[in-house]
């Protein structure tokens, strides 16, 4: 009898090995399993290799949990519940009430004894480190599904026939899409993997690729442009007084831009008492479209004499620059207005934002929880209000989206310049 009882012990470990290997290989992530397979772990190849034919795979696992099934309940019926029914008889029970009990009682037990440790502890297990259990499990795994191959085959085509019979290839789209990152991330914060600050600009950096030059740049009504037609006295004290590094030359009112000046160029001259030609100290600039993705505007910046990017839109006109300052604020968040001092976003007691118009529509959305389409065609909260009224707003106007209610309270001449936002009961 106790041979008996430990068959069946071993098979229901057995059954708990092959369910643990099941879920480790199934719920491993690759990036972390090739890591490991990087640090000279062969189990962690094997896990791979694996995974990457999850239907041979899944064949092996079932074969070998059908088998265990099938032993596990011939010894149990068979063997173990005869046994105690035989015993239950010597002790005066009759005949069909000693079957009955004697096999149900080991039916019971049998099956209390799979749920627990045939199946909940080791997936648990396999749930809590399955890289780990992984790579330790499949060279057993595969050792199993080269002994099995026959059935491994016979399983797997019939899987796969069936499976294009309901018009389905077999194959799963295992791309990551953005939030599963935005996941991954939260969850490292969570964990205290990273801080709050990290968190913020690994997301600022995921925006980054998904805006267009006209989302990256400083706008034309913004950029402090030397007039080379001006009195050479007051572009000296402007030279003197601008609080930028590089400062974009024009003529008159053109709208073509020359060229940047490197303002400490200029000064150096002026600071030794030479006349300074500013014209030909310009730096040369490259023009990108307002359409142009952000990744292509890094590139062009970064190969760019003067640190600078240009901005036209379809119709030729100049409609902003893009610096490294920009590109910066991309990431970590717009940086406040020394001299205003004026907030992209202010939370106030109420639970309302109050939000200036000019702050970036993605920043936005992502800080109050907004749902936008992929590629909306405004950069700029502002650009979302005309957007959704079709219109350019008045004071007091208000409208709803994506669950938040809208409110302009101030109005800059045509610009948008201050919303109240509050987001609508459930």
């Amino acid at each position: 009898m106790f041979t008996e009882i430990a068959i069946v012990v071993f098979l229901t470990l057995l059954n708990g090995l092959l369910a643990m290997s099941e879920l480790a290989v199934v719920s491993s992530r690759p990036v972390r399993l090739k890591i490991l397979a990087d640090q000279g772990s062969r189990g962690a190849a094997t896990a791979i290799a694996l995974a990457q034919d999850p239907g041979r795979f899944l064949s092996t696992v079932q074969i070998g949990i059908t088998l265990v099934g099938v032993l596990s309940g011939a010894f149990s019926g068979a063997t173990l519940g005869a046994r105690l029914s035989g015993w239950l008889v010597e002790q005066g029970l009759s005949a069909s009430m000693a079957n009955g009990l004697g096999v149900g009682s080991v039916v019971v037990a049998i099956t209390y004894l799979s749920l627990i440790v045939g199946e909940l502890v080791p997936k648990q297990i396999a749930l809590r480190a399955p890289e780990a259990v992984a790579a330790k499990v499949a060279p057993g795994m595969k050792l199993l599904s080269r002994v099995a191959l026959p059935l491994v085959i016979l399983l797997n085509g019939s899987g796969k026939l069936v499976l294009a019979l309901l018009g389905q290839s077999g194959s799963s789209d295992e791309k990551i899409t953005d939030e599963e990152v935005r996941t991954v991330i939260a969850e490292a914060h969570s964990a205290g993997v990273i801080e709050a600050e990290e968190q913020e600009m690994i997301s600022g950096v995921m925006r980054l690729a998904d805006r267009t030059a006209r989302g990256l740049m400083t706008p034309r009504r913004d950029v402090e442009v030397i007039d080379l037609e001006d009195d050479p006295a007051e572009i000296r004290e402007q030279l003197r007084h601008t609080q930028r590094s590089r400062l974009p030359l024009r003529k008159g009112s053109s709208d073509e831009i020359v060229g940047v000046v490197v303002v400490k160029d200029a000064l150096d001259g002026l600071l030794e008492g030479r006349p300074v030609d500013i014209e030909a100290l310009a730096r040369e600039a490259p023009v990108v479209s307002d359409r142009t993705s952000a990744l292509t505007v890094i590139e062009k910046l970064r190969r760019a004499p003067a640190r600078m990017v240009l901005v036209y839109d379809e119709y030729g006109h100049f409609e902003g620059i893009v610096s490294s300052g920009d590109v910066l604020e991309a990431i970590t968040g717009v940086f406040e207005d020394e001299e205003t001092g004026e907030p992209a976003i202010i939370e106030r007691e109420d639970g309302s934002y109050l939000v200036s118009g000019w702050m970036p529509i993605d920043e936005f959305a992502h800080a109050v929880g907004l749902g936008l389409d992929k590629e909306p065609d405004y950069e700029t909260v502002a650009g979302l209000v005309i957007d959704t009224l079709r219109h350019l707003p008045s004071l007091g106007e208000n409208f709803a989206v994506g669950g938040f209610h809208f409110e302009v309270v101030d109005m800059d001449g045509r610009r948008v310049d201050k919303l109240i936002v509050r987001k609508l009961p459930s």
